[in-house]
């Protein structure tokens, strides 16, 4: 096994789309905290800085995702490791995943388990809205008190760190 993870020379939205419905499929079957009717929906992935940025909602959570880009090489991680990123939006804490068919990626939950009033339309607007936030330049109030927490994005606060 290589120790190294070679990038994606094309955007990854396809793939990664069928390794989560892949694990939707086979895996996740009659579990409480499942929304009953939300797909699998993966954003847009757009490159930031040499990485492929991106969102993807599934029937048991919303989280960030970046896979490495076109002639990047990454190092191979120990799954479940945490790596701070910053983006425009803020610092993030991202943890390394690796799912069949992908290689490894960092993944950062902005809400797990999903809201079961957020009905499948809206569950596909909030990621590909997601992946905007993401990756869009802040606007704060300097004099506003710093907002933690895992769904700050969400909420329109800055910070899924610490969380």
């Amino acid at each position: 096994m290589s120790d190294e993870i070679y990038g994606y020379a094309e955007e990854p939205t396809a793939l990664v789309q069928r390794a989560f419905q892949h694990v939707a499929a086979k895996a996740m079957h009659d579990l409480s905290f499942l929304h009953p009717n939300m797909p699998v929906h993966v954003s847009g992935f757009k490159l930031f800085e040499g990485q492929w940025v991106g969102c993807v909602i599934t029937p048991w959570m919303l989280s960030a995702l970046i896979l490495p880009g076109p002639d990047q090489i990454w190092p191979l991680r120990t799954i479940s490791d945490k790596l701070g990123l910053a983006l425009p939006y803020d610092n993030m804490t991202f943890t390394v995943g690796e799912l069949e068919g992908v290689a490894q990626y960092l993944t950062c939950s902005l809400m797990s388990p999903l809201d079961h009033s957020l009905t499948p339309e809206q569950g596909v607007q909030l990621t590909n809205d997601c992946t905007r936030m993401l990756l869009s330049i802040p606007v704060s109030d300097p004099d506003a008190p710093s907002q933690l927490g895992r769904r700050a994005l969400l909420l329109g606060r800055r910070n899924c760190s610490n969380a």
